[in-house]
């Protein structure tokens, strides 16, 4: 053999010695390269099957980080969630050396789903105190496979813990060391206690009115008042067209006549005929049925003139609006209120409501008035909002006052008060809410 070729032969035996550490060089290699630890634990579940064969890997650090062959962890798959519980258990256990798990091993409740999700054996590598990478499967690690695990072990923990002290770089403790006085401040401020208010649309509205509806189908003739009347208990308020009404009562009390007649007629007749009785009978009937349509159309004629049937003020909003219109029965016309008898009607928006209890305070501030307040107090709150006619959804309020009265019709702004919360929380309220509803968390 020549010497060159004998020199190839000693250049090949330590290349071929170097060969089975190349892969045990390459995973230290990557776990120093790994810039943060989600990027150390896709190499951990997935790179480390060049060393040690497994089925399945999960990586823990203060809940669980990756999972072998899933690009994307799903954190509420149930896999998922029974590794997390798993791996916290054994992150909790005092072994912090490289051990072998198997099913029949487990303690309950982990044992009952064992088989659910892992193999057979399953091997525990500590990486510190808030780390654990796992590695399952169906046939148990040979005592080589433990001594290369032992390895891998003080690399990873290593470069884990590498990791976990770069993240510390970035906390505020020392920050909030060198500023710490500003720091107290701004959180005293922060919780200072302050009383949650939301401002909203108010009018002053009668509290007990007496509706005036329509007792009958017509079309309004004559308004004898104007809005915001004083007027006693039975003026006359409006007028009904009695054209209509008048023909039918003429037309009623023309077929009563005609009634009359016949029934006296068959009543002469049954004097001398026996016939003639039962002519009489449905003739009597005939007459009785004229005579109550005669009285229904008086009746209904004499409706036709709507009075107050109390004293107050009369509430609606222009004298042209029901010159003419044709109204439908039970149609509400007007309102009769007392101007002493109020309360103020408050259109809470839904998006800006707060919680409430009857009694909370309440300020008016009317629009014809700006300089003046009216002091009120809650007295109800709708249960469930409604669409205003201003297309807003809202809470109906109702309050009553509890110091001196604006006048009826008045529109305002009320702010009404509620709980007492920190002040942090009185500033975010709508943006975290607006938040939660745009991101969904």
């Amino acid at each position: 053999m020549t010497r060159p070729q004998l020199a190839a032969i000693n250049m090949e035996k330590p290349q071929a010695a170097a060969n089975p550490l190349s892969p045990l060089l390459h995973l230290g290699r990557r776990a120093r390269a790994a810039k943060t630890l989600a990027e150390l634990g896709f190499t951990l579940v997935n790179e480390t099957l060049q060393l040690l064969p497994f089925r399945q890997a999960a990586f823990w650090h203060k809940g669980l980080q990756a999972l072998s062959g899933v690009p994307l962890l799903e954190a509420n798959a149930p896999m998922a969630q029974w590794l997390n519980q798993l791996c916290q258990h054994l992150i909790h256990q005092p072994q912090a050396e490289v051990s072998q798990l198997s099913a029949a091993q487990c303690e309950a409740p982990w044992a009952s789903e064992w088989y659910h999700w892992l193999p057979e054996f399953l091997l525990i590598l500590p990486l510190g105190p808030d780390a654990v990478l796992v590695l399952a499967r169906e046939q148990a690690f040979s005592p080589q496979e433990l001594l290369v695990a032992k390895e891998l072990q003080d690399i990873y923990q290593h470069a884990v813990l590498a990791l976990a002290q770069e993240r510390k770089v970035f906390s505020l403790a020392p920050w909030l060391k060198r500023y710490r006085y500003w720091a107290i401040a701004a959180i005293a401020v922060c919780v200072f206690p302050v009383r949650m208010s939301v401002l909203a649309p108010a009018e002053v509205v009668p509290r007990n009115p007496f509706v005036v509806r329509a007792p009958l189908e017509g079309v309004v003739d004559n308004l004898s008042v104007v809005p915001n009347q004083n007027v006693a208990a039975g003026d006359e308020l409006l007028s009904l067209d009695t054209t209509l009404l008048a023909s039918q009562k003429d037309l009623a009390e023309q077929a009563f006549k005609t009634a009359q007649a016949e029934y006296r007629q068959a009543a002469q007749q049954a004097v001398t005929d026996d016939k003639g009785k039962l002519a009489m009978a449905l003739k009597k009937g005939e007459l009785e049925e004229r005579s109550l349509e005669v009285r229904y159309s008086q009746e209904q004629l004499a409706r036709v003139s709507i009075k107050a049937e109390r004293a107050g003020v009369a509430v609606f909003s222009d004298v042209n609006d029901w010159q003419g219109k044709a109204l439908a029965q039970g149609e509400r016309i007007m309102l009769i209120a007392d101007p002493a008898d109020i309360e103020l009607k408050i259109d809470l928006p839904a998006t800006d409501s707060i919680p409430l209890k009857p009694g909370a305070s309440i300020s008016l501030y009317p629009n014809a008035g700006p300089l003046s307040t009216h002091s009120a107090e809650l007295v109800t709150q709708a249960y469930q909002a409604e669409v205003t006619p201003q297309g807003v959804l809202a809470y109906r309020i109702k309050a009553r006052f509890t110091g001196e009265t604006p006048s009826l019709g008045q529109q305002g702004t009320a702010k009404i008060y509620g709980e007492r919360v920190p002040l942090i929380y009185y500033l975010l309220r709508k943006p975290f809410t607006a938040a939660r509803q745009t991101l969904g968390f």
